[in-house]
């Protein structure tokens, strides 16, 4: 008790909205899903990308081998060495850049599905808070109603109670009487 004033007060705890909580769920799935679309966005921009590079790639290849055609025809085989570590590039290339452009289709897609999944559970929470809102203002006027029911009920307990007490008082009164009316008899 001395050193009750060293002691941290314990914050008072605040009665818990329950649509509050469907409030702070559904704004994380909104972030969230917000996080998933631009992700999303981002991968199909890089599809975009991988797909002119894939085109250029085999523009080239086909620009290779024209040109490896013609140095062969020539014989100039120190233009058609140095065509040849082009291709062996370039497809390497194409097969890099094919290869991310399939990771990127199937990350775009899994991005959109669970962005969709996202989307469809806020939608679900939306309703089911709706639903809650209105189960929690029913219950809400029910609780008035009982609340109003209870009151009434103990003002007629509180009526009983007064019934009871002067039916005493009468019946005091009444026992007093006839003892009064006995000493009267007596004296």
């Amino acid at each position: 008790m001395l050193f009750d004033w060293l002691r941290k007060k314990k914050p008072e705890k605040k009665p818990v909205d329950p649509l509050a909580a469907f409030d702070q769920l559904i704004e994380d799935l909104e972030r969230q899903g917000a996080e998933v679309r631009k992700s999303a966005a981002t991968l199909l921009a890089l599809k975009g990308d991988l797909v002119r590079s894939e085109d250029r790639y085999v523009k080239r290849l086909q620009d290779i081998a024209k040109r490896r055609a013609v140095a062969d025809q020539q014989g100039d085989t120190k233009i058609a060495t140095t065509l040849e570590r082009d291709r062996s590039q370039t497809e390497a290339l194409l097969v890099t850049t094919r290869e991310s452009l399939n990771r990127a289709e199937q990350d775009s897609k899994l991005l959109l599905e669970a962005a969709a999944d996202l989307g469809n559970r806020v939608a679900e929470l939306r309703t089911e808070r709706e639903s809650a809102s209105a189960r929690l203002a029913v219950g809400g006027a029910i609780s008035t109603a009982l609340r109003e029911q209870v009151e009434r009920f103990d003002k007629l307990l509180a009526v009983d109670a007064a019934r009871d007490e002067i039916e005493r008082a009468h019946a005091l009164a009444d026992i007093y009487r006839e003892e009064r009316g006995e000493t009267a008899k007596e004296g």
